[in-house]
């Protein structure tokens, strides 16, 4: 499994692509701090300090974090987390 981490335009965002696909259908899916996902894998990334919500589409999640969240601490535990996923 590969997991590419990708900057957006917006720096409290951040895009990782997997390999595999991860949400089937054409509908996106999102979830913000304090709600809760069918996808396991998103209630795990949203679960942790920092970030903010996430948002995903067949291929990808994008994460936005908290403003005052730190990239460098939370770029390997996103990818870690889809990685335990099988994405």
């Amino acid at each position: 499994m590969s997991v590419i981490a990708e900057a957006t335009p917006n720096p409290n965002a951040m895009k990782f692509t997997s390999n595999k696909q991860i949400f089937q259908g054409d509908a996106s899916v999102s979830v913000a701090k304090g709600g809760e996902s069918e996808y396991q894998v998103l209630n795990q990334l949203i679960a942790l300090p920092g970030v903010d919500n996430a948002f995903g589409y067949q291929f990808f999640i994008t994460i936005n974090k908290d403003p005052d969240a730190d990239w460098s601490g939370l770029t390997h535990l996103i990818e870690e987390i889809m990685q335990q996923n099988g994405y």
